[in-house]
């Protein structure tokens, strides 16, 4: 599998497509000025292969770009050709989720709903690991497979306490507290776990009781990405729709808007973080107690 692009990547494709079309020439006849063959210049600017940074100067030049953002750009490819840490999972991980936890890495902000497990960025080593168990019968995944993609998740997990953290918002539906998933000491421990991480100043964890009227009902559990401005080039929101055949990244305007205004009713219905903290920790005494 290739590797999976970044957003860095993908930002600067983005921005080498909107340079180009600012000025009117197609890709076709760019390339065809350097000498490119006539799909190099499209899969670049939808980051489906590198770009030497040689390239990006000559871009640069032929769409007469002005030496302050020049320079931006010219970071901007340099820090694209670095690697991330999850190209050492290249062999374990789904193409498409490889693209999705490259999008992850460099988010500013998400916004998740989950809907049958602790979402993957709160999950105890033994409770993924019970959770990626749980598909062996079908995927026909190896011992050794379901160790690299338990290792991959709590690599994911350091994007909460890294220097510049990601702010993480989630609301929770009421049956993942109470659906039982490995052991009673694995949930009472993973409900003890979300305590602890609760505390962080950039996780907001929020409680949607069954009981509690809601609106949109939503069956999927979706995340929306943010992202922050990078070298002058702003990326777009994404929404990421996963399911136990298919995971897709959407990153249409009025899709993303969607699941932001579905996500902000979902939060409203539910408990406020403070008052689901104290729901979680009642209900690891009450219920998953040894």
């Amino acid at each position: 599998m290739a590797a999976a692009p970044t957003v860095r990547q993908r930002r600067l494709g983005a921005e080498l497509r909107r340079l180009r079309e600012s000025l009117g020439p197609t890709a076709e006849e760019i390339a065809t000025r350097l000498d490119w063959s006539p799909s190099k210049l499209s899969r670049i600017e939808n980051a489906r292969i590198g770009v030497r940074v040689s390239d990006v100067r000559l871009l640069l030049e032929l769409y007469g770009v002005e030496e302050g953002h020049r320079e931006e750009i010219v970071a901007l490819a340099t820090s694209a050709t670095k690697r991330g840490w999850w190209d050492a999972y290249r062999h374990t991980l789904p193409e498409r989720f490889a693209a999705y936890v490259a999008l992850e890495d460099e988010a500013t902000a998400a916004h998740l709903y989950s809907t049958h497990t602790v979402p993957a960025l709160l999950q105890t080593r033994e409770y993924a690991r019970s959770v990626i168990e749980t598909s062996r019968l079908v995927t026909q995944m190896s011992t050794g497979k379901v160790a690299r993609n338990v290792d991959a998740r709590m690599r994911r997990q350091e994007l909460l306490k890294r220097p510049d953290p990601l702010s993480y918002s989630a609301v929770v539906d009421e049956s993942v507290l109470l659906r039982l998933v490995g052991d009673e000491g694995i949930m009472r421990r993973q409900l003890e776990w979300l305590l602890e991480v609760a505390e962080l100043p950039n996780v907001h964890i929020f409680v949607q009781r069954l009981q509690a009227h809601r609106e949109p009902i939503i069956g999927e559990a979706f995340t929306l990405l943010r992202f922050a401005p990078a070298y002058d080039v702003q990326f777009p929101d994404v929404a990421y729709i996963d399911s136990f055949t298919m995971q897709m990244d959407l990153q249409d305007d009025e899709i993303t808007e969607r699941y932001r205004r579905a996500w902000k009713a979902l939060r409203a219905s539910s408990m406020d973080p403070d008052d689901s903290v104290r729901y979680i920790a009642r209900t690891a005494q009450e219920k998953w107690s040894e």
